[in-house]
């Protein structure tokens, strides 16, 4: 998919996702070893994008698998379209058993889901398991196969290996720890808050209106923010929110009166409000 490390950069960036030289590396890496890609981090830094973006740079399908307590093999690999098997079995009741079961356990009842989706098929893929930490513990047993192997086991249809293999992508916000067995089979990859000049690189990209040194005033004040002790301090995603904000507004500065009654789109909880307006000093940053 990619040919170098400067080739992924140029090549995301392309999709409007501008990769540090950490993350264009392990991407790199990730493709040409044909490894999973882990990444872990806080939430807004774009972890979810960078498989979008590898997707879109590879024309391939995205395929996502949302992570959340509960999430299980059927909504995982794959189920049986009952209904239609119920429907079948009544329109074959002068037959035998054995003569149903074969045709009911077949591909025209599969209803594959994600991780058996990801592996069917010749057309290229992007496997996204978003928020694999949301999910119980048993569900990474679910994984281990798909990722060592790239194949599923329908006991009724047999093992269903990949012909082509996807780009797999899995995000953790860290809320519980991974299997060791899990991050074995994975490259890692950290994303954390970018630094200052890239942050402004990706304002300036996504809100191309706003003028520079709006730009370099949001980017300093979210970083301000950032150090303070935060319940949950601004993402990458809300710095652009706020950027966004401040050009529908028709800020031209970033004065008291414009922070105090913008703050709420950066900052979600009332507590973190309080705290920043008490503890802003805007002539500081």
């Amino acid at each position: 998919m990619f040919t170098s490390v400067d080739d992924v950069s140029a090549r995301l960036a392309a999709t409007g996702y501008l990769a540090s030289p950490a993350v264009a590396t392990t991407v790199f890496l990730a493709d040409r070893l044909g490894k999973p890609l882990l990444v872990e981090g806080p939430a807004g830094v774009g972890k979810t994008e960078l498989a979008k973006a590898v997707a879109q740079v590879a024309a391939a399908r995205l395929v996502r698998l949302q992570c959340y307590e509960g999430v299980d093999e059927s909504r995982a690999l794959y189920e049986w379209n009952h209904a239609k098997q119920l429907l079948r079995i009544t329109a074959g009741r002068d037959e035998s058993w054995d003569e149903t079961r074969t045709d009911i356990f077949s591909e025209e009842f599969l209803l594959p889901r994600p991780l058996l989706t990801a592996i069917r098929g010749d057309d290229p893929k992007v496997l996204l398991i978003d928020e694999t930490d949301k999910a119980d513990v048993e569900v990474e047993g679910l994984l281990l196969e798909v990722l060592s192997d790239f194949q599923v086991t329908v006991p009724e249809l047999g093992t269903i290996a990949a012909t082509s293999r996807p780009f797999v992508v899995l995000t953790s916000n860290a809320s519980r720890e991974l299997s060791e067995a899990l991050r074995r089979r994975c490259l890692f990859l950290h994303i954390g808050f970018p630094d200052e000049e890239l942050e402004r690189r990706i304002v300036r990209l996504k809100v191309p209106g706003l003028d520079q040194a709006l730009t370099e005033s949001v980017v300093r004040v979210v970083g301000a923010l950032r150090e303070m002790d935060l319940r949950k301090v601004p993402s990458v995603a809300e710095t652009i929110d706020w950027a966004r904000t401040l050009l529908a507004l028709g800020a031209d500065t970033l004065d008291e009166d414009v922070v105090r009654d913008s703050l709420g789109v950066i900052l979600k909880h009332q507590e973190d409000i309080l705290k920043a307006a008490a503890k802003l000093d805007l002539g500081a940053v």
